[in-house]
């Protein structure tokens, strides 16, 4: 019998979790307001929401790009995504739109993003193929933002048993969390890592690599 794959996992998680996952992530608003700080969107701006979930981030992006600019949210799950579009309905947002589609294989757009947001999305992170579809959606220099769970220092057990409760209701891989932006960096410069108001927890933004710094290397 064949094993389900990283998606199917995912998505299985996910529909279960779809009604409840608003109040699942308000502990992390804290986290989730200063990834979307460390954006520095401006008026006008696309940014992308990778793996937007049910568009809790929606509010705080589309106000800081104002009507000029637009925010994609990106999510595979189909429960996620369509209480992603109910939230824009009932705000009336006209600057965002909903796609439902894995990161591996969104759709091309007419105009590159300035910004991308990663928050709480290990599964993306730790896909080369949804990294470098990603990539090719952003101007070069665009501003990236990821955060999330991260295991901490090898003796704080009580923290490392929370992210792994966390992760195995969250996440289909546990691969990389001691660095979850280990497959970001490399197409990165100027990566600075954020204080994080948890333990457990990381936020690390950074910008896309230029063609020119990345032909430099």
């Amino acid at each position: 019998m064949a094993h389900p794959s990283r998606k199917e996992l995912a998505l299985a998680q996910y529909r279960l979790r779809a009604r409840f996952y608003d109040h699942e992530l308000a502990a992390f608003e804290p986290i989730r307001r200063r990834a979307v700080a460390c954006l520095g969107l401006s008026a006008g701006d696309t940014v992308l929401d990778l793996g937007c979930g049910t568009g809790l981030s929606f509010d705080a992006l589309q106000a800081l790009v104002g009507p000029r600019g637009h925010v994609l949210g990106v999510e595979q799950s189909p429960e996620m995504a369509e209480l992603a579009r109910q939230r824009v309905a009932q705000h009336g947002w006209r600057n965002v739109t909903v796609v439902q589609a894995g990161a591996e294989n969104m759709p091309c757009h007419d105009r590159l993003a300035d910004a991308a947001l990663f928050h709480f999305t290990h599964d993306i992170l730790t896909s080369a193929s949804a990294l470098d579809r990603i990539v090719g959606q952003l101007k070069p220099g665009a501003h990236v933002v990821a955060a999330g769970l991260q295991w901490s220092t090898p003796w704080d057990w009580p923290t490392n048993a929370l992210v792994l409760a966390a992760a195995m209701y969250s996440v289909t891989t546990l691969d990389a969390l001691d660095q979850p932006w280990k497959l970001l960096a490399p197409r990165c410069e100027d990566i600075v890592r954020e204080p994080s108001p948890m333990r457990g927890t990381y936020i690390v933004h950074a910008r896309l690599r230029t063609p020119q710094s990345t032909s430099a290397r």
